[in-house]
């Protein structure tokens, strides 16, 4: 999917953004069997199928519903099935049971999605001004929110197939799959930044969610930063010096999590001996579990699907520090600096709290962020199932420390 202008008041741009990620939704699934698109592998997260229905909800609920006269709902019962955690909208389904949806089926739902788009482009062939002026940050909001789940089919589908023998790949390769960017590990540079008073936030002039705003100063020590991210090859060293093994690299929270789950390695690592079980000279050759099946460990791949805890504990165990987000946002784009989009999301050492002077954004998408600001930690960056387009400088994602499905990874820190 090629990268899109930024999203606008404008009528042929709004349109044609809207055909394209919506129909981005469904060529991402394709590859999916209807079996692979109903199962729900865990509370957290959800059957493809669900969300597929979910970003049409949103449309329909808070566009179609609220400003087209005498609406008639696709299903009477939908809003209470695909309702995700907006209280204001009535009551919903139980997050858990997602998985028990097998009705309505992936047909309907597909012709859900079918009638939720003739309506909105139906709105939009016929609004005038005022009306556009209304509704454009509402359509705006859907596809950013839709793109966000996008990222959330490929996370939840690969956590499926992780708990699946047959470990399958999300893509067949004759159709394509997502690559890691090409990398060129190296030795890590540090790379000194100067602190000081340093603005933080959306700059304006296209979309942003409420969350990065409003733009603020903050004051900033001097520090280094690693020019690249943390990759397996780095990691497997932290393994093989019993970093899982340690409790003094670990938070508590965190060290109570490995003693309880036996944690070992990264959520997808699996290990494979070669050579025969009594020879001496056999080794233990590590695997990764990603998008295009089990394959041999790359060395130079950023390491990923990793915990906050995990993350802390191997910058303790490497002599440095996770960045705040600050400090990330601030060397975005220092001179040397690499792989900070389109690779993994960077968990950072920030709580997900609101910025001075925050306010969510008015209506009923009030609860989208405010609501979570607590309990979370704050990653930056973009990963590779982030869709093209969605990412930017100020973007906050977010995620409780002991997140593991995400494409979520480690880039240090030292002070100064």
């Amino acid at each position: 999917m090629k990268e899109r202008k930024p999203m606008g008041c404008d009528l042929y741009q709004l349109r044609q953004a809207f055909e394209e990620v919506r129909r981005y939704s469904l060529e991402l699934t394709r590859p999916l069997s209807a079996e692979d698109q109903q199962v729900q592998s865990m509370t957290d997260a959800s059957p493809t199928k669900w969300h597929l229905a979910h970003t049409s909800w949103f449309f329909e609920t808070v566009l179609l519903a609220q400003h087209v006269p005498r609406y008639r709902f696709f299903d009477e019962r939908y809003p209470f099935l695909f309702n995700s955690y907006y209280e204001a909208l009535g009551p919903r389904h139980e997050r858990a049971q997602r998985g028990m949806l097998t009705r309505p089926s992936l047909d309907e739902v597909h012709a859900y999605r079918r009638h939720v788009d003739e309506a909105v482009l139906a709105v939009l062939d016929r609004a005038g001004p005022d009306l556009l002026e209304t509704i454009e940050p509402i359509v705006t909001l859907g596809l950013h929110h839709e793109q966000q789940h996008q990222e959330l089919i490929v996370t939840d589908a690969l956590h499926a197939f992780s708990c699946n023998p047959l470990m399958p790949a999300f893509r067949n390769p004759d159709v394509g799959k997502p690559l890691w960017p090409t990398t060129h590990a190296g030795p890590i540079e540090w790379l000194s930044r100067p602190g000081g008073v340093v603005r933080i936030g959306h700059e304006g002039g296209d979309f942003c969610f409420d969350n990065e705003a409003p733009r603020h100063e903050v004051l900033l020590r001097p520090y280094e930063i690693a020019h690249r991210l943390v990759t397996c090859g780095d990691y497997t060293a932290f393994i093989a010096d019993g970093g899982y093994e340690r409790p003094e690299l670990w938070l508590s929270d965190g060290w109570a999590m490995v003693q309880r789950e036996g944690m070992h390695a990264p959520a997808y690592w699996r290990q494979r001996r070669q050579g025969a079980a009594s020879d001496a000279a056999s080794v233990d050759e590590w695997l990764v579990f990603g998008v295009g099946g089990l394959e041999p460990m790359k060395a130079e791949t950023p390491v990923s699907q990793l915990s906050f805890y995990e993350a802390a504990a191997y910058a303790e165990w490497a002599g440095a520090r996770l960045p705040t987000e600050f400090e990330w946002e601030a060397a975005f784009d220092a001179p040397g600096i690499d792989q900070m989009m389109g690779h993994v999301w960077q968990w950072t050492r920030s709580s997900y709290d609101p910025y001075p002077g925050f306010r969510p954004v008015p209506g009923l998408a009030a609860e989208y962020n405010g609501k979570f600001m607590v309990g979370q930690l704050v990653l930056r960056g973009s990963s590779i199932a982030t869709p093209p387009g969605h990412a930017r400088r100020s973007y906050r994602n977010f995620f409780p420390p002991a997140a593991r499905w995400q494409f979520s990874g480690v880039r240090l820190v030292r002070d100064i």
